[in-house]
């Protein structure tokens, strides 16, 4: 169980957060299979993840590999360090990007861990959100060479977790009760969580196997709060269970943008850029958003919908509520997207397309190859969450009809 440290905030116990780390070095990484040695993995953390950030070092340590870090201050109140960013740059600052750098790094690694832990929740209230979209379409090119990199296989990647008291009291939980969700959502109370993880892939997988083996066309989704089509499209494969992510249950696909049609509500409050965006509701035609609202910091949902490619469906995603141990809202989308619950969760995302999701090799494919498949490119790919009764539709090729979700489940 969780202990006090010296400033009366509660953390994990040791063993935790060895185990912790375990699993995101020997597992997550390396899709499943770990590190090897000699391979070089990228930790990026904030100040307040140092208890974990310093036992995934030795993890990788002990597993041969070697570390490049980005250690970073925590962005609270105190040190406003991101906020002061925005608040001081002009547009050439905004738009920079170090290509030669940033290149040299994505040649450099073939892994990376990114530990989230925030300390403030609202750190860019009241900034202007086209600076932030600014800022964010300059980094495009970084996440562009990561993906090449990935699709040769040469490299993977993981989200991690480390509850701080903002996202605690965001949740509505005291800081040990949002650790038992992470204790439990990911399996540290294991003996062996790895070979938890691995079982738990292995089930996964064999509904990851139906859904591709169903050669979907279209998807029907329905509910009290939503009635949507979404066009799977050619070439498609389902995927999840890869290890990206810790805890991940959810399987996805990247559908073609261009078939989505209908309308849908959003029960979950969506985290994006520093702003909490409630009662998000969204109107598509021949795939584009075409009304979008919400009750609170609707402008902030308008401007990153207003990037580049970000009124496109980049994901559908389904988590069946058999695996998923997240009993809570956790005010990270990490955890919310995986929710489990009475009803499972549905996701999808606006912005870039997994081209992982590619029924082929995706390394055939160029720009144009990839617009004429549907597959939408943006620099942002925003998860928006429901947790409300969903039933799920497919219609494939010879226009069979097989409800393969409800109740929170899939029944295949």
């Amino acid at each position: 169980m969780p202990k006090k440290n010296q400033n009366k905030l509660y953390q994990p116990a040791q063993q935790i957060l060895e185990k912790y780390a375990h699993v995101l070095v020997n597992f997550a990484l390396g899709s499943g299979e770990g590190i090897k040695k000699g391979d070089t993995v990228y930790l990026i953390a904030e100040e307040y993840a140092k208890p974990l950030f310093l036992e995934i070092q030795k993890a990788i340590w002990r597993s041969g590999g070697h570390v490049i870090s980005n250690y970073r201050p925590s962005n609270d109140a105190s040190y406003a360090v991101e906020k002061d960013f925005y608040l001081i740059a002009e547009n050439h600052q905004l738009e920079f990007f170090p290509a030669k750098y940033m290149k040299g790094l994505i040649d450099e690694i073939d892994h990376s861990i990114y530990l989230l832990s925030e300390t403030d929740k609202q750190a860019l209230k009241g900034i202007d959100a086209k600076k932030i979209m600014a800022h964010s379409n300059a980094r495009k090119p970084y996440m562009e060479w990561r993906n090449i990199k990935e699709n040769k296989g040469k490299f993977t990647w993981t989200l991690g977790l480390y509850g701080t008291p903002a996202m605690a009291k965001e949740a509505g939980l005291s800081l040990e009760a949002y650790w038992q969700q992470i204790i439990d959502a990911c399996f540290l109370n294991e003996k062996d969580p790895v070979k938890k993880w691995k079982a738990v892939y292995k089930d996964l997988e064999k509904y990851r196997a139906k859904l591709n083996n169903l050669k979907i066309e279209k998807l029907h989704v329905e509910g009290p709060d939503v009635d949507l089509w979404i066009k799977v499209g050619q070439d498609r494969s389902w995927q999840g269970g890869s290890g990206r992510n810790i805890p991940s249950f959810e399987l996805f696909a990247s559908p073609d943008w261009r078939g989505t049609d209908g309308w849908i509500k959003f029960n979950q409050p969506l985290y994006r850029y520093g702003n909490i965006i409630e009662g998000i509701e969204l109107t598509f035609k021949n795939g584009k958003v075409v009304s979008a609202s919400a009750k609170s910091n609707e402008s902030v949902l308008k401007s990153m919908i207003a990037t580049k490619n970000a009124d496109k469906v980049g994901e559908f995603s389904l988590t069946d509520r058999r695996f998923s141990k997240i009993t809570h809202f956790m005010a990270e989308t990490l955890f919310d997207e995986n929710m489990g619950g009475p009803q499972g969760n549905t996701h999808i995302a606006l912005g870039s397309a997994y081209t992982s999701c590619f029924r082929g090799d995706p390394n055939k494919l160029k720009a144009k190859d990839w617009q004429k498949k549907g597959f939408n490119d943006s620099a942002v790919h925003t998860d928006i969450i429901s947790t409300s009764p969903r039933k799920v539709t497919a219609y494939t090729a010879n226009g069979a009809a097989k409800i393969i979700y409800a109740d929170g489940q899939f029944i295949l």
